[in-house]
């Protein structure tokens, strides 16, 4: 057991509010964990703070005709404050744009630059002659050369999701002045990730109780080979390369940022007033940093940043990386440019937070992408914390202030019905406990969720309505039991309900400063007065829910200024040459990416009866890992065709959505079906 947790956020980028989808990445996580190990008694801080830097906050600035400080300014307080309200308990909130962020990332940058770390390399780069500047990717727009989107940018293009340079973009042009860039020659620092290939490859195989989600990313990049990776930019906003023949340059973003937890701790302890604490936390063995991350940002905490931290030679490298998948909304891809999002503050402003705790906590994309829907939203307020938990205490409460005068009853001559009910306690909490400390946290909901059901069933079993004439032993045993198992869900479920379960501890009379070993079968006495208060969790009426999915249905049509545009049909075919097409059901057994291909994975298809290499050209969708196990329609009379050496025996069938993402036509069907 460590002697201190360092848990860490993403930093979110200070040009856009917080939504739904940054929660049930890296925030919401990580406060569970965070709240879970204090209740432990855990020495344990949690950094976050506002990435400041890079091409999304400039492209904002001049967006809206202001300075990037202004546009960071904002966001950094918005941010802040919504985090605040709901109930995020940061330790520190700081931000990339401090002179002491600044500071460290120099300081950072010319230790490695002293070690002879850096390589400085000629590469040639879109330029802007108008503007007078390198371009950066998404300063460059084009004609995408996949798929002949004409908006693509120079990073990726946003309709089929390719990965792209600039130089790939077809007819390219800048986005500052709408002009045909030149090609110029510029210097740049780079980081030879591949002198650590080894290094990381050991580190990764020890961690294997990392999430398989997070370890088949890592392993897949470094199946690929790891090369130099430039950490310098031909910007005017970040952090300065702090070398005299760098001017005009700051350090990459994807550099500085991760160095914003170190400079963030370094503010938190000059903010306590013992500015060297910092290094305690960083610098001994004894601390386990644990990142908490999305998945788009597993590359850069578990390879990139743990490289720069091992060469530093100064600083603990992660313990832990449970980075979470995607969350979607409403069954689409959650699109913040296409008004497809909810915005924290705007669901602030209708509903209490716990709520919103709650749902989300259960639907965590912990393993896989999961999706928020308004109407499961409603259900499981309404059936869950409504119909159970609240149910539940409120029956216990009210029955005990109108049959006991408020006072917890006397235990006495309980039956076994009695005792086992007590005893899930301790069982319930030691599920809950080795759920959270494995990062399980949907599961450490659902058994903290289960304690409130064995509970209600146990009042329902019980009778007290009946017992209480009949046998007032019984009735008081039930009370006690019922009020016990109160008061334990009280603090198990603080992490996630904070605000409520504070309410419901002051209906019980007991402090807010329990610990989670304070947890036990007779954590209330006997004679302690109850009350039965006010009803913890109202129910959602379905006019609410529609209202929030009409909402975003109007935001999402307004910022559609375009109507899609649909493949045109083909030409007319009669049903003899559609019958000529053999489809059949399969599963996918195995899959790798083809490594000097952007879009082929080759995968192993079972058909039942045989087995199928075929190439699919869906890696900008879909990693290998991911595939394995998928059930797929195979066109199977296809005539085979060589690719980069490699014979294709078919073609998977896939559908494209509305945001021109791939899905697979799917069948449960057995291997070897006929599909008609």
């Amino acid at each position: 057991m460590p002697k201190r947790i360092l848990v860490t956020s993403a930093l979110p980028y200070a040009n856009g509010p917080i939504h739904l989808g940054h929660l049930a990445g890296a925030y919401l996580p990580a406060d569970l964990y965070t709240r879970f190990q204090r209740l432990k008694g855990s020495d344990i801080i949690h950094i976050c703070g506002s990435d400041e830097h890079g091409v999304p906050i400039t492209i904002a600035a001049e967006r809206e005709g202001v300075t990037p400080q202004e546009i960071v300014d904002r966001y950094h307080e918005a941010n802040k404050k919504v985090f605040e309200r709901f109930g995020i308990s940061f330790d520190y909130y700081g931000r990339t744009s401090s002179e002491t962020h600044k500071k460290t990332s120099q300081d950072f940058f010319l230790k490695l630059h002293e070690q002879g770390v850096f390589s400085k390399k000629s590469q040639e780069q879109l330029y802007d002659e108008q503007a007078g500047m390198f371009l950066p990717d998404r300063y460059v727009k084009g004609t995408c050369p996949h798929c002949g989107h004409p908006e693509a940018y120079g990073d990726q293009c946003e309709k089929c999701g390719t990965s792209l340079s600039p130089t790939d973009l077809i007819d390219p042009v800048s986005a500052i002045t709408g002009n045909k860039p030149v090609i110029k020659t510029t210097e740049h620092w780079f980081i030879p990730l591949g002198d650590f290939q080894q290094r990381l490859e050991k580190w990764i195989d020890s961690k294997q109780d990392w999430k398989a989600n997070v370890l088949g990313q890592c392993k897949s990049w470094l199946d690929g080979g790891l090369g130099d990776r430039a950490v310098t930019r031909d910007l005017t906003w970040g952090v300065p390369v702090p070398l005299p023949e760098a001017e005009g340059k700051v350090l990459y973003v994807w550099f500085d940022a991760p160095i914003g937890y170190i400079s963030a701790t370094k503010e938190w302890a000059e903010e306590k007033g013992n500015p060297d604490e910092w290094k305690t936390w960083w610098q001994d063995d004894d601390t386990s940093l644990v990142h908490f991350i999305g998945k788009d940002n597993i590359v850069f905490h578990c390879i990139m940043f743990p490289a720069m931290l091992m060469q530093h030679g100064d600083f603990v490298v992660p313990d832990n990386v449970p980075a979470n998948e995607f969350l979607n909304l409403e069954g689409r891809k959650l699109s913040t440019s296409k008004g497809w999002a909810v915005w924290l503050h705007e669901y602030l402003d209708l509903f209490d937070a716990d709520l919103l705790r709650y749902v989300l906590g259960t639907t965590l994309p912990e393993t896989k992408d999961s999706d928020f829907s308004w109407k499961d939203f409603q259900n499981r307020i309404n059936s869950e914390l409504a119909d159970i938990i609240g149910n539940f205490v409120f029956r216990t409460l009210s029955f005990t202030e109108r049959f006991f005068d408020g006072s917890v009853p006397k235990l006495s001559n309980p039956t076994e019905t009695d005792l086992a009910a007590l005893a899930e306690i301790g069982q319930q909490k030691k599920k809950i406990e080795d759920a959270y400390n494995a990062f399980r946290f949907r599961e450490a909901i659902a058994e903290t969720m289960n304690l409130a059901r064995i509970g209600n069933r146990y009042f329902t079993e019980t009778e007290p309505w009946k017992s209480r004439k009949e046998n007032p032993e019984a009735c008081g045993n039930t009370l006690y039991v019922c009020i016990q198992i109160s008061a334990a869900l009280s603090v198990l479920f603080q992490p996630v309900l904070p605000g409520k379960m504070s309410t419901l501890r002051s209906q019980l009379g007991i402090p807010d400063t329990l610990l989670w070993d304070d947890v036990s079968n007779n954590l209330i006495p006997t004679g302690q007065l109850v009350k039965q208060g006010e009803i913890l969790f109202e129910k959602i009426e379905d006019e609410t829910v529609e209202e929030e999915v009409q909402k975003l249905k109007d935001r999402a049509g307004s910022a559609d200024t375009t109507t899609k545009q649909y493949e045109p049909l083909k030409k007319q075919t009669d049903f003899g040459q559609f019958a000529g097409i053999d489809l059949r059901a399969g599963i996918i057994t195995k899959a790798e990416k083809m490594k000097k291909s952007k879009k082929l994975i080759k995968v192993e298809v079972d058909l039942g009866f045989e087995k199928r290499t075929i190439l699919s050209g869906i890696a900008e969708f879909f990693r290998a890992e991911e595939v394995v196990g998928r059930s797929v329609v195979v066109v199977a009379n296809l005539a085979p065709k060589k690719m980069m050496g490699i014979e294709s025996n078919g073609m998977i069938l896939m559908g494209e959505d509305t945001d021109g993402n791939l899905h697979f036509v799917e069948t449960d069907a057995e291997p070897g079906s006929t599909v008609v």
